[in-house]
This record gives C-alpha cells, sequence and structure tokens, in this order.
C-alpha cells in the first residue's frame, strides 16, 4: 500500500494504481475518453489532466502515471496532486478545445442520442465559445461490416475500439493509420469485421463514431422503457438491458456483472431482437386436411384431449428445447406425470448428462470468474469461441497473462488464442486418461487445472464414457479437491442445467429424446427446435414463439412468450440461477407457456395445483430450494465426481464435431433475424465486401 494525497484528503491504496484510481477512490472526478478498465493505458486523449505537487511545472496525464512513480515531500510527506486547480481547469479546456477543433456539429442528428461522453464532458469542463475559423477536416465513412456503422467525422482517436478487437476479441482488425490529420480508424482493407464480439465497440466509443448499424435511428434513448434480464442465446447467461417501446424491442444492451460476462456480450446477444418481431406465432393453429388453420383455445385444447385420450401413457412424451424456462418445464413434467408418463427429456442433443451423477457432473464447477485463476486448461470436444464467447474472453483474458496453458482434444480452429492441438476425438482422450503424452505433466504440475468438457463430446454412443474419462482425468492430474473442483462441464443451451436441476429426464421406464419423438403417439415439444423430428409418426403439440421447425411439423400449435416477454428462471452453465424480467408483451394471443400448460391440465382433467406464477414458483422452491437463490450458485460435490470416473466404458474411436453449424442461427429467434441471417452469409463467405459497397 501507499499513502497519496488528493485535493488535500490522504488515503492509503494499492502502489499499483495510477493516479487516475487513486483519485477516483478519494471521491475526485477525473474525465477520460482514451481510458478503460479493461483495456490497456493508451495515454492519449489528455483529458485526465491533474497537478502534481513537487512534480514538473505542467499538469500530467493521471491514467499513465503510477503512484509509486510520485516522490514524498522533503520530509517524508505523502505525495500530492491535485484534481481542480486553476491549472488543471486550463489544461483540460484546452484538450477539450483541440477535442472538438475537428469534431462535427452532428449533435442534434447523431444517434448517440446523448449518450455521449464527449457530449457531457464538453458540458462540463469545455469552454463556451470556440476560436477556430479553419474547415473541418472529412473523413470517409468505413465498412466493417452489416453490425456497426461508422460516422467518422466524430473520431476523436482514442482507440478504444482498437485496443477492444486486439486485446479482449483477440483479432487486429481495427487499427490506426496515417498521422497527425491524416490519422484514421480503419480496417484497412475495409472488409467486414469477423470477431464475434464485434458489437462491444458501440459501448466502448465515446462518440458517436461507432454505432449500431441495425439501430440507427429507429428510436430515441428516452424513449425506451429500459428492464434488467439476463440473455439466453447461450448458457452464459450474460446480463443484459432490454430497451423497449410499447410492444416492441429496440435494442439490447450489457449489464456489468463481474462474476458473469464483466461487461461484454456477443453479437448474437446484442443484434438478435429483431427476431423477436418476425415469423412470431401470436393464435393457435390445428391442422386440418393437412393444413394449419387458425383456432380459438377451446378448439386447440379439444383436439390435444381427444389424442392424448386416445393414446396410453406410457405412449405421451415431452421434449424441452433450449430456452425453456424452469417454471415451464417444472409445469409439463408435473403434466406428463399426472398423466402417469415419464418420457420427458430436455436434452434435445442426446448429450449424456444425468443428474443422478450428482450436479457437479453437469455445471461448469470452477465457475467463470474461477477461468482467471487456473494455470492449466484442456478443452475437449468444445469450441468455447463459439459456444460461449463470453465465456472464451475470459479465457482468453487469462491466457494474456502468460499463466495459462492450453490444450485441445477435437477441431477448435481459431480460439483467438494459442493452444496445443491434442487430436480430434476418443483416441487423444484416451490416451491422456492412460498417463501418456507431455500435457499431462502441464495438467498434473499445475496448480490449479481445468478439464472442459464440451457438448459436442458427449454425444453419441460413447458420450457417458467420455464423461467418466474427463472425470477421471480430472481426478489424476489433481483438478478435483475442497479448495478447487476444476471439471467444468460447457454448457450451450440456456435451459439445460435448469431441466437437469428440475429433473426434466426420464423416469426409470422412460425413453430419451430420440426415443420420445420416434414412439409416441402424442409428443409435446416446448420449444423444441432442434431435434430431428423426421421419425415422428404421432400428434405433434407444439408450445413456442416462432412458426420454426418444431412448428412446422405440429398438429397443433399453442403460442408461446418469447424471452422478453416474461419473468422466468434460467440456470446458466456454472449453476447459477437467474431470471429474465417482462420487457414488454407477447403479440396476439400468445401466453406464458407455464399458463398455457396449466389450462391444459383442466382440459385434461388433471388439474396443476397452481393459479398463478408465484403459487408455481412456491411449489418449486419447496421441492427445489436452491431456485430461490437469485445469482448463487449452488455448489456440486467433488466426491461424486470421482465416484463417476470410475464407471468408464467404451470411448471407441470417435471424432468430436462441432456443436453447431452456424454460430448465427441456432435457435428460432435468431434464425427469424435479418441481422442474424446477414452475418451467417457474410460468415459462409468469409467476410468478404467489396469498398465500393
Amino acid at each position: 500500500m501507499a499513502k497519496i494525497k488528493v485535493d488535500g484528503r490522504e488515503l492509503e491504496v494499492p502502489d499499483h494504481y495510477t493516479l487516475l484510481q487513486a483519485a477516483e477512490d478519494a471521491g475526485a472526478e477525473v474525465p477520460r475518453f482514451c481510458f478503460h478498465e479493461r483495456l490497456s493505458i493508451a495515454g492519449n486523449c489528455r483529458m485526465c489532466l491533474v497537478e502534481v505537487k513537487g512534480g514538473p511545472p505542467k499538469p500530467q496525464a493521471s491514467c499513465a502515471m503510477g503512484v509509486k512513480d510520485l516522490r514524498p515531500g522533503p520530509n517524508g510527506e505523502a505525495p500530492e496532486i491535485f484534481t481542480n486547480t486553476p491549472m488543471v481547469k486550463k489544461a483540460r479546456e484546452g484538450v477539450m478545445e483541440f477535442l472538438l477543433i475537428n469534431h462535427p456539429l452532428d449533435c442534434p442528428i447523431c444517434d448517440q442520442g446523448g449518450e455521449c461522453d464527449l457530449q457531457d464532458q464538453a458540458m462540463a469542463f469545455g469552454v463556451d465559445a470556440s476560436r477556430y475559423g479553419e474547415n473541418k477536416r472529412a473523413v470517409e465513412d468505413k465498412y466493417i461490416g452489416p453490425l456497426v456503422k461508422t460516422i467518422m467525422n466524430r473520431c476523436i482517436h482514442c482507440t478504444r475500439c482498437v485496443r477492444f478487437t486486439t486485446e479482449v476479441a483477440g483479432i487486429s482488425e481495427l487499427g490506426l493509420i496515417g498521422r497527425g490529420e491524416d490519422a484514421e480508424i480503419t480496417t484497412y482493407l475495409e472488409n467486414a469485421m469477423t470477431s464475434e464480439l464485434q458489437g462491444n465497440v458501440i459501448d466502448l466509443c465515446p462518440v458517436g463514431a461507432l454505432t449500431s448499424r441495425p439501430y440507427a435511428f429507429q428510436a430515441r434513448p428516452w424513449e425506451l422503457r429500459k428492464t434488467e434480464s439476463v440473455d439466453v442465446m447461450d448458457a452464459v447467461g450474460s446480463a443484459i438491458r432490454v430497451d423497449s417501446r410499447g410492444r416492441e424491442v429496440m435494442r439490447i444492451l450489457p449489464r456489468v456483472n463481474e462474476q458473469v460476462n464483466e461487461e461484454w456480450i456477443s453479437d448474437k446477444t446484442r443484434f438478435v431482437w429483431d427476431g423477436l418481431k418476425t415469423q412470431r406465432l401470436d393464435r393457435p393453429y390445428v391442422r386440418v386436411d393437412g393444413r394449419l388453420r387458425p383456432a380459438s383455445w377451446g378448439e386447440a385444447f379439444e383436439a390435444i384431449r381427444r389424442a392424448v385420450s386416445a393414446t396410453s401413457a406410457e405412449k405421451i412424451g415431452a421434449v424441452a428445447g433450449d430456452l425453456a424456462t424452469v417454471e415451464e418445464m417444472y409445469a409439463l413434467k408435473s403434466l406428463l406425470a399426472s398423466l402417469g408418463s415419464q418420457n420427458v427429456d430436455c436434452r434435445q442433443d442426446g448429450a449424456a448428462l444425468d443428474p443422478s451423477h450428482g450436479r457437479s457432473s453437469y455445471v461448469f464447477n470452477p465457475t467463470i470468474e474461477g477461468i482467471e485463476q487456473a494455470d492449466a486448461l484442456l478443452i475437449v470436444g468444445a469450441n468455447p469461441r463459439w459456444e460461449a464467447s463470453v465465456l472464451n474472453a475470459r479465457i482468453r483474458k487469462r491466457w494474456r497473462t502468460g499463466a495459462l496453458q492450453v490444450g485441445v482434444i477435437g477441431n477448435a480452429g481459431d480460439l483467438r488464442y494459442e493452444y496445443t492441438s491434442l487430436g480430434a476425438g476418443t483416441d487423444s482422450l484416451n490416451e491422456l486418461v492412460a498417463g501418456r503424452g507431455s500435457f499431462v505433466d502441464v495438467l498434473k504440475n499445475a496448480k490449479r487445472p481445468m478439464v472442459i468438457v464440451g457438448q459436442a463430446a458427449l454425444r453419441g454412443e460413447s458420450g457417458a464414457a467420455v464423461l467418466s474419462a474427463a472425470a477421471k482425468l480430472a481426478n489424476d492430474v489433481g483438478a478435483l479437491g475442497d479448495e478447487w473442483n476444476g471439471f467444468a462441464v460447457l454448457q450451450n443451451a440456456a435451459s439445460r442445467v435448469g431441466g437437469l436441476d428440475v429433473g426434466f429426464v426420464p423416469g426409470e421406464s422412460g425413453l430419451n429424446a430420440d426415443g420420445i419423438v420416434a414412439n409416441s403417439d402424442v409428443l409435446f415439444l416446448l420449444g423444441a427446435d432442434e431435434i430431428d423430428l423426421t421419425p415422428a409418426k404421432g400428434f405433434v403439440v407444439y408450445v413456442g414463439t416462432h412458426g420454426d421447425r418444431g412448428a412446422h411439423r405440429a398438429d397443433v400449435i399453442l403460442p408461446g412468450s418469447a424471452y422478453t416477454e416474461k419473468a422466468g428462471i434460467y440456470v446458466n452453465t456454472e449453476g447459477r440461477v437467474q431470471q429474465t424480467n417482462r420487457a414488454g408483451f407477447a403479440p396476439g394471443d400468445a401466453k406464458d407457456e407455464w399458463a398455457i400448460i396449466r389450462a391444459l391440465s383442466d382440459v385434461l382433467g388433471k388439474r396443476l395445483p397452481f393459479d398463478s406464477l408465484q403459487q408455481l414458483r412456491a411449489k418449486l422452491f419447496a421441492e427445489f430450494p436452491h431456485f430461490a437463490r437469485f445469482g448463487e450458485i449452488e455448489p456440486g460435490t467433488h466426491a461424486s465426481l470421482s465416484w463417476l470416473g470410475t464407471k468408464g466404458g467404451d470411448l471407441g474411436k470417435t471424432v468430436f464435431r462441432p456443436a453447431f453449424e452456424d454460430f448465427y442461427l441456432t435457435n428460432p429467434i435468431a434464425r427469424a433475424s435479418a441481422v442474424m441471417a446477414e452475418c451467417s452469409a457474410l460468415a459462409r463467405g468469409g467476410f468478404q465486401q467489396q469498398a465500393a459497397e
């Protein structure tokens, strides 16, 4: 710790602090443009100038000078800085005057809409007149893709976007070329950016130079109602804010959550909002003479009642999709149990995950924040860059410290950090379990080794054996202990952990997802669109939001609510209980899925014992108390993992395939999004775009 005086107030701060951090600890307000807590220090905007007592007779950039660089007073007094002297005030006014020399007078029409650091700081620290009489420079706007719009006349060259793409996203796509007044931020060849995190530069830009292209001129910030929620595009559970106008979602922004997503979100999370209003199911449908026709709720329920009454309990089944909430899965499981059926499954992809093996066998035990403590990492059959983009950024953050060695089994491609490729499938995993290979020594010599198992490795006949082998390897290399549990299952479906927690898996005599589809006379699909429905020969009831694969096969469609239109519980990949909040109402006659199931139970003569979401949650919390602890993780035990490692099984000779083919089109909402479709087309075409376009 070091002692320092800020504006006459003495305090102790860590000796690695910069003057800017020390000033903020003292409660002083220091303006800045280029400085950002999660990026390297550039020191090029000079807005954060302070006066150092006993230092040079000029103001100092507080972001680029450390507390330990200051000299004590002649008698050993604590060094002193000032943030509000006439020298500092004059210096900041001069800096602001230079920043505004070439900045266009765009404020009334700028798409930042007042959410602008430059505007705020010009009001607070600038002067009220301009002495500049020359023509302003003009800079040509750059094409950098369908997501980020550029108005480069406004750029003040803070280089936040450059540092983000290089340091956090892991690819040097943006850079600064030229010198002096010819300096420009550009992709140089004006190709579309390829990063799956590129939308974060919109939030980082302190002026209106980089804005959201899909959102451009759609709304003004003061028109929007802000709702805090969580993302369901993957299983990370990133904290988001949903901005809506009336019933319509206008944009999605990140919220700060240090334990999960810090302040980043993936492009799919940010730009998928246009898919919430296209291809929506807004009324019930019943298939008559081979064609789906609009129907009333009563007619749809009566068709389901006739189908259920015409078959036996063992011929009724339900499959839950990747976006289902805990409440609706609990309600549907209760309904099928009342009908006498145990044929329920939330594992559309057939992953070999079973809650009977203990919670540790299907969650990310070291936690997302715990990645920053790991010093060796083995990735088995996963591609974190596409399956959990924000989590992958956390791995890269740890890798950049030089304290993390990464090995990969499977075809991971470019993960945005260096790794050792150890093979393509189960043969390579078998080698490591047998103790052969140099990477085994890397894991054994690490203090906190981590093993990440992806869904691609857990599918197929060898899935259970792969899970057991990975648990055994984690135990052998010392990744399982009381202080550190380094065994991590990376989920890619938002509903999966919640479904496993609530027991939405087949009972003793129940069938798995594929068996349910192939053998059910009555099949309930709870937003299940990622499963092959070709074998389905029976009566299909689809409860969901979009006219996607499940709806195309359905005999009855019951319209549900999207994640922005209901309050629902989700559990992320690390086992953290989270909740979405309603930002708007579902279109037309669409209802919350739990309410649809409750109403259907009346018609089927199996009335469920709740009439409101509060009553449903009361029963849910009584049976599964950990769901009531929002924001917390119910830890599993490593003892169950040690047992799991002894199960063994035939690994066979399987090559781990990618979990999904297209990052941008993984669920019904994304497939309904025109923005995601454009991103998908660009990704398949190599992100090339002619400058003339």
